[in-house]
């Protein structure tokens, strides 16, 4: 049949653009157009790259120069934890790698990055409609599907074989479609804000004041995703280029209450002041204004991503949580998938088992992800000798079943989604027992009082994670300390529960007499 097109793509920023540009360097002769709603990209919740989505970047997209030059390197994860807010600076909990990390990662300014891949994808050769308005859309199998958009205050029409759906959190398709399935079980909201005068990590200041912690760690705090957290809640707190820093709290709202105030910019802004490490970095920050942003309800998914002449990449087809950085893994790997897929299909191959798997896998993806990492999570985030466990199993896992694939073979790892087969199946389950150990043992230490007690007075600095065998080490830790935790537990539950539970304070300052109630009571064991 005669199309104005071989693949529309609605939706120009990462998974849009990206998928554009595999498109064509798979299938040089197809004619794609973009439509993109916006007249310049805004700038993300998420700017935080992982292992998984920058190999996508330099190894599989070419980035690597670009990324060097425009964006920050990222120098790995870096928690605190605190159990009051008047706690000094150097008492507070601190756990992250010593050294430099050992595969890149990048902390981006979002704008820029899928400006310069859309730009990528033009001079491949792609049309752009922009900015452009959806107007209506039709799909019609291998009839060809029909886009109708607002271009320039007219109206315009094309028709094609293929159609993606990369409109983020719109959601274009699911929506319309009746796809769309909103999280309930995660009922996170997240507010975020860039700042100007954040004090510097890593000047001389802090050899002066704290000579310890000046010396005792051989990379670049400052180039680290640095989060704080407490019960129900986490901060991140990420360095831009140019000197921007991006800081916001994504929130449990069945555990956690955002803290009233005038505006959003300076709620955020008295919540990290509450906490003693935000007080030390952000105490003369300000908000730049017009640069506050808000979301309710993160999580959701598409109950049916594709179909014949259609499909959905990115946040089009799901998203989960920003805690480590999971929406550019998606993003990568189904944007990657998807242009192979149709670039099969416009060489003449029958692309329907194709079409089934990913339909199928994708919910499973979804779900083991959500369950294994993210499900009541917020219950024990407060406590460091918890979350600390969770952070070694957690990124031990990801290097296990995720990384070292994707730099052992990136094109072939991008075609299976994660979570896939038995070994899926089997890391899936394993992650999902200890995650739901971790939330019984939280919820008795809550209700015993001893939630958060070991706050203070330590610091966990190890070499980092790679890739192989060397793996084994950050496992034994996790394990050694999630077992220290198993032993804790036994104890409290000889000791009974305390009297004084509506008398404790979490760690993040908030007085609660609720401390067992919510979806992760029901793990207490």
């Amino acid at each position: 049949m005669n199309f104005d097109y071989d693949v529309v793509i609605i939706g120009g920023a990462f998974s849009g653009a990206a998928s554009a540009l595999m498109l064509k360097r798979k299938r040089p002769e197809a004619r794609v157009l973009i439509i993109e709603k916006g007249a310049a990209f805004d700038r993300k919740v998420g700017e935080s790259t992982t292992e998984v989505s920058s190999c996508y970047m330099t190894r599989i997209l070419g980035l690597t120069h670009y990324l060097g030059h425009h964006q920050l390197p990222k120098q790995g994860l870096r928690l605190w934890f605190s159990n009051r807010p008047d706690q000094p600076f150097d008492d507070c909990v601190e756990i992250g790698t010593r050294y430099q990390s050992r595969l890149p990662g990048f902390q981006v300014d979002r704008a820029k990055l899928d400006s310069h891949l859309l730009h990528l994808a033009r001079n491949a050769g792609c049309d752009l409609w922009r900015p452009a308005k959806v107007t209506s859309f039709e799909l019609n199998g291998g009839n060809g599907q029909r886009v109708s958009a607002v271009v320039d205050g007219a109206e315009r029409t094309a028709t094609s074989r293929w159609i993606i759906d990369a409109t983020g959190r719109a959601a274009m398709f699911a929506r319309k479609l009746g796809y769309f399935r909103p999280n309930t079980e995660h009922p996170i909201n997240a507010v975020w804000a860039r700042f100007s005068g954040v004090k510097e990590w890593d000047s001389y200041e802090w050899r002066e004041r704290f000579p310890d912690y000046a010396n005792s760690c051989r990379t670049g705090r400052e180039w680290a995703t640095n989060h704080l957290f407490g019960r129900g809640w986490w901060v991140w707190i990420i360095p831009l280029q140019g000197g921007d820093v991006s800081a916001g709290i994504v929130y449990d709202s069945r555990i956690f209450k955002f803290p009233e105030g005038p505006t959003l910019g300076k709620r955020l802004h008295a919540h990290i002041l509450n906490n003693p490490v935000g007080r030390e970095f952000f105490a003369v920050a300000k908000v730049i204004e017009g640069d506050v942003h808000a979301l309710s309800m993160l999580p959701y998914h598409s109950e049916k991503v594709c179909d014949d002449g259609w499909a959905m990449v990115g946040d089009a087809a799901g998203f989960i949580d920003p805690l480590y950085s999971p929406g550019l893994d998606f993003c990568s790997y189904t944007s990657y998938y998807v242009a192979d897929l149709l670039a099969l299909s416009l060489k003449g191959e029958d692309v329907a088992e194709r079409l089934h798997h990913y339909n199928q896998q994708y919910p499973i993806t979804y779900r083991s992800w959500f369950e294994s990492l993210y499900k009541d999570k917020y219950y024990y985030m407060g406590d460091a000798d918890l979350t600390s466990a969770a952070l070694l199993l957690d990124v031990s896992s990801y290097y296990t079943g995720l990384v070292r694939p994707v730099y052992r073979d990136p094109e072939c790892a991008f075609l299976n989604l994660p979570f896939a087969g038995k070994g899926g199946r089997f890391a899936r389950n394993v992650m999902n027992f200890y995650n739901r150990r971790l939330v019984a043992l939280a919820n008795r230490r809550w209700v015993t009082g001893y939630y958060g007690k070991r706050n203070a007075g330590w610091r966990e600095l190890y070499d980092g994670f790679v890739p192989d065998l060397r793996l084994g080490k950050q496992i034994l830790r996790g394990l050694r300390r999630w077992c220290k935790c198993e032993l804790i537990n036994l104890v409290l539950i000889l000791r009974g529960p305390s009297a004084a539970v509506a008398g404790v304070v979490d760690s993040g300052g908030v007085s609660t007499a609720t401390a067992s109630t919510g979806a992760g009571s029901s793990a207490l064991s």
